[in-house]
């Protein structure tokens, strides 16, 4: 999906890492695609520490918008 000229993209993780998430903290310190970063992964694929509701909230407080076209 191409960006809205004037608006900037939330960039993959950005939420986990301004939240300081300790999962994503130690998916950080290793080599993407090794098995234990995949181990890692699957964490946050299956069993984010945090909710939907709270992404949402902390989107809403940095100014982010939700947009579908039309």
């Amino acid at each position: 999906m191409p960006s809205i000229e004037g608006y900037t993209d939330y960039k993959r993780r950005e939420y986990c890492h301004a939240i300081d998430c300790p999962v994503q903290l130690l998916l950080d310190q290793e080599e993407q695609g090794s098995q234990k970063h995949e181990l890692l992964r699957s964490i946050c694929k299956d069993n984010c520490l945090h909710s939907c509701h709270e992404f949402h909230i902390w989107l809403n407080q940095q100014g982010f918008v939700i947009v579908k076209p039309a």
